[in-house]
């Protein structure tokens, strides 16, 4: 079986040469991104826009060097990530258009409308089969995402709290599932509702299917049949004042697994291309409201068709690259007790994980982690 190709440039930019957006530009289209039929087309360009305080989410000039391509091409761009499960800037569309904003994305930074793909409550979803799936049979993906006819990723390569790194598969299994579709991936169990944050509207209870939420008319609270409740998510998105939330209860290796079905859902069938830029490899998701500083140095660009490859390129060019001093990593690596994973992501969070989620990936078609890295 032929090798998936990954392409490569680094942040290199001399005096009087090629810009950093440029060389992107350049990179794109030597890997075959104009081989994809966008003339006329919807593309959808799943990124993330960075929770509000955090400072080390792409910028958007990059977005806009990718926007500019598709529309040379023909295509009609948009960019476009899901909410989020958990409470913070970016768990409904106006909270989230709001976030954007303040981070420098808008139509006339990128030169695209920015859409949510689940829509305003993070409810707009569809069910999407999972080939070959094992945990998931179907996923809860973002409308707008599945919509379109051409998928983009471009993804901030960083470490991860829970999954060990954040890469293109974790932007797009995770980012495009909707509020339902996450809290699938992060939990098996049923929601819990605060006395405290609950105000008795009963607007949740109209999105159950199930009789999962009972309300309480002498304490006008809504509560939780557990017998009744099959765990959808679907009340999450539905409530606007946080009372509502799911326990980060699946060990990593199973959130990773899931994490590989949902980018499948999102992949399959259509044409796609995928996009990493390694650097402020900050040691936590860029869903953080802060930015510790990065534990590795800046690396460079990388793209590919195939998104599992392209993870695989980007965590071997990390794993061969030298710590950052003052930083979570070396703090780490400078303690009495440490112990050497001979893994900077694993040695940066020893409670996270990856390999599974990448093996996994492998094992039920996503791509392939063989591949022939193409420097430019």
């Amino acid at each position: 079986m032929e090798k998936a190709k990954v392409y490569f440039t680094d942040f290199r930019t001399p005096m009087n040469g090629d810009s950093l957006i440029i060389k992107l530009q350049k990179m794109l289209k030597k890997a075959g991104i104009e081989q994809i039929d966008m003339n006329g087309k919807f593309v959808a360009i799943k990124m993330h826009f960075g929770e509000l305080g955090n400072l080390s989410f792409l910028r958007p000039n990059y977005a806009r060097a990718v926007v500019d391509v598709v529309k040379a091409l023909g295509g009609k761009p948009y960019l476009t990530d899901c909410n989020t499960m958990y409470p913070g800037s970016r768990k409904n569309a106006l909270e989230h258009l709001e976030c954007a904003w303040q981070n420098g994305f808008s139509p006339l930074s990128v030169g695209c409308p920015i859409l949510i793909g689940d829509g305003l409550r993070g409810t707009d979803d569809i069910a999407v089969p999972v080939k070959n799936g094992e945990y998931v049979k179907k996923a809860k993906i973002g409308r707008a995402v599945m919509d379109a006819d051409v998928f983009i990723s471009l993804t901030h390569f960083k470490g991860h709290e829970e999954t060990g790194f954040g890469g293109t598969i974790k932007n797009i299994g995770m980012g495009c599932g909707s509020r339902a579709g996450k809290a699938e991936q992060h939990s098996d169990g049923i929601p819990t509702v605060s006395v405290r944050k609950c105000i008795g509207c009963r607007r949740c209870q109209k999105e159950c299917a199930n009789n999962g939420l009972v309300f309480n008319a002498e304490k006008k609270r809504m509560t939780v049949d557990a017998n009744s409740c099959v765990g959808c998510g679907r009340c999450l998105g539905a409530c606007n004042f946080d009372a509502i939330s799911f326990r980060n209860d699946n060990a990593n290796a199973v959130l990773n697994c899931k994490m590989a079905e949902y980018a499948k859902a999102v992949v399959d069938g259509r044409p796609n291309f995928h996009i990493s830029l390694v650097m402020d490899i900050s040691p936590n998701c860029d869903c953080h409201s802060e930015n510790d500083a990065p534990i590795l140095p800046d690396i460079g660009m990388f793209a590919s068709f195939d998104p599992l490859a392209l993870d695989q390129a980007c965590v071997d060019a990390c794993l061969a690259a030298d710590p950052l001093p003052n930083s979570q990593l070396t703090d780490n690596m400078n303690r009495p007790d440490f112990v050497d994973h001979h893994d900077h992501f694993t040695n940066s969070t020893p409670e996270s994980e990856w390999q599974s989620c990448l093996e996994h990936a492998e094992k039920i078609g996503l791509g392939s982690r063989e591949y022939e890295l193409i420097m430019m």
